[in-house]
């Protein structure tokens, strides 16, 4: 949970610093913000209270991995209710191939982010259980090429 926090330049650049490596050391980060240590403990650990920071995760590299595919995918729905878009919700966290999703206006309901190992992978997912599922209507999809940008840092400036 989120409360009304003032962030100050201290604040932003401890933020800005742990999006580049979530692992830093408040040593490390005194050095970079120009606080002492335990100043930095203090701070952070205030952020991570406040819902500021709401974890941390390793970014790993997908293709390294395995997973050769990143497709985009538009999903539109039978029919809307919050008991089918709830049902529909649990069948999306329960399909680890679908890294993002998102409820979106426009001409889609939804916008799905997949990652697969390959295109036996991809099109299992979509004939055997996306396009089955009751309440998907249409679906459409767009295999990325090459990616320009995947950044998820937020600009404090």
């Amino acid at each position: 949970m989120v409360t009304n926090v003032t962030l100050d330049r201290f604040d932003r650049a401890i933020l800005a610093a742990l999006q580049r490596d979530g692992a830093m050391t408040a040593a490390a980060l005194s050095e970079v913000v120009h606080l002492s240590p335990s100043q930095c403990a203090r701070r952070r650990a205030a952020l991570e209270a406040a819902g500021i920071i709401s974890g941390y995760a390793a970014r790993l590299d997908a293709q390294a991995l395995g997973f050769g595919i990143r497709a985009i995918v538009r999903v539109n729905l039978r029919s809307h209710g919050q008991d089918r878009e709830g049902a529909f919700a649990r069948f999306l966290d329960s399909a680890p191939q679908v890294q993002s999703a998102f409820s979106v206006s426009g001409d889609a309901d939804y916008v799905l982010d997949l990652r697969c190992r390959d295109l036996a992978d991809f099109a299992g997912f979509i004939h055997e259980r996306l396009l089955p599922h009751p309440q998907v209507a249409q679906v459409r999809s767009e295999i990325v090429l090459r990616t320009l940008k995947d950044g998820a840092a937020l600009d404090l400036s």
